[in-house]
């Protein structure tokens, strides 16, 4: 999955009315992605949790071929910031 085809998943899916805050996924040279109450943006921002993951991962994670705990244990992302705001990711992507 692509940088561009993650960000076309996660702008249909997410449902921005259920987030307050702001969550972003650093993908290290191919970009950052945001989610927040105004949608999805690929534009660098403030954060109140981000991801580092590389876009391969990022991929996996959001079809589920990747348990968070699992990457996080493996080192395959990190997480900075608040982790509970990470915690929603699963409720709000679909």
């Amino acid at each position: 999955m692509t940088f561009s085809e993650i960000v076309e998943r996660m702008s249909r899916g997410l449902d921005a009315s259920r987030l307050s805050e702001v969550l972003k996924f650093d993908c290290g040279a191919d970009g950052v992605i945001t989610l927040g109450p105004d949608g999805v943006g690929t534009v660098e921002r403030d954060a109140d949790c981000t991801i580092r993951i590389s876009t391969d991962n990022l991929g996996k994670l959001i079809t589920d071929k990747l348990n968070p705990m699992t990457g996080v244990m493996m080192g395959k992302l990190k997480v900075s910031g608040n982790p509970a705001v990470a915690m929603k990711l699963g409720k709000l992507i679909s």
